[in-house]
């Protein structure tokens, strides 16, 4: 049980990091972001390639992955996104061509085989009960929690943050009112680009930088997403815990191999049964039509 707990949590952090991206963007703009995968490793291979190519120390190195993320999200609303926004299949597909395209250039540039690794924040680790933890699962926790803290205050203590609840609400009254609908939506892309960022200098180091983990990471933040409804953060937190403890049982009783495989069952399942999210205020099929 203690195992269960401990691994659970850290676990289910991971999860909300991921997907908090990914939420913060529809929730503002109502843009699904698929370039979000490569923007994932985007960020944890700049710091390696500036520490390896250029003798960065890492703490500077990660601060401009963090901006260069950001940048990036903000390029990509303004390169293509603000020309078709509004049609949500031309926004799939514009945003999943340009994170295939970020990941396949990465692969390109040498990042092949068993890829790069990242420092730890810090090395070593504790004993929390019979488990001996690393001290970077437990900074993935401080870290989700601080995340998700910033994230509140920000979005209803500033300004820019009542400006996306005033277009997550209604665009055309906030527009009324003087806000500016595109500029909103370019700096919800950064933000959601910023949180990614954060999100894989904090998980990186407990692996290693591959292209694949751009892919792995839009199927969890696409699946923590529309379990616990795409423009709630609480429902983002409560889908993580939930998908994170039912996969670290699964991983105990049946085995890692089927560890995947609740994230496709828990999206059936939710589209079939809520398609709004546990705590997703979209309208359902039946007040639709």
């Amino acid at each position: 049980m203690e195992t269960v707990l401990i691994y659970g949590l850290v676990y289910s952090a991971t999860l909300a990091l991921i997907a908090v991206g990914f939420s913060l963007t529809f929730g503002v703009s109502r843009i699904a972001n698929f370039s979000l995968g490569g923007i994932y490793v985007f960020a944890g291979y700049v710091p390696w390639l500036l520490m390896q190519k250029l003798g960065v120390a890492y703490p500077l190195a990660a601060v401009l992955s963090i901006i260069l993320s950001a940048g990036l999200g903000w390029l990509i609303y303004w390169a293509m996104l603000w020309r078709v926004r509004g049609f949500l299949l031309a926004e799939v597909i514009g945003t999943f061509a340009i994170g295939i395209a970020i990941l396949e250039s990465i692969r390109g540039m040498g990042l092949v085989g068993f890829g790069a690794k990242l420092p730890p924040f810090a090395e070593g680790s504790v004993r929390v009960g019979e488990l001996m933890i690393d001290y970077q699962r437990i900074f993935v926790v401080i870290v989700a929690v601080v995340v998700v803290a910033a994230l509140w205050f920000f979005t209803h203590r500033t300004r820019m943050g009542r400006g996306f609840r005033a277009i997550a609400q209604n665009e055309m009254t906030a527009l009324s009112f003087g806000v500016h609908s595109n500029r909103v939506a370019a700096f919800s892309m950064a933000a959601g680009s910023v949180l990614m960022a954060i999100a894989a200098l904090t998980l990186l180091p407990l692996g290693l930088v591959r292209v694949d983990n751009g892919y792995e990471v839009l199927v969890i933040a696409l699946t923590v997403g529309i379990v616990g409804g795409l423009e709630s953060t609480a429902g983002i937190i409560l889908a993580s815990f939930l998908i994170g403890f039912i996969q670290i049982l699964t991983a105990m009783y049946l085995g890692t191999h089927w560890v995947m495989v609740v994230y496709l069952v828990a999206l059936v399942i939710m589209l079939a049964v809520r398609p709004s999210g546990l705590l997703g205020k979209s309208k359902e099929l039946e007040e639709r039509v």
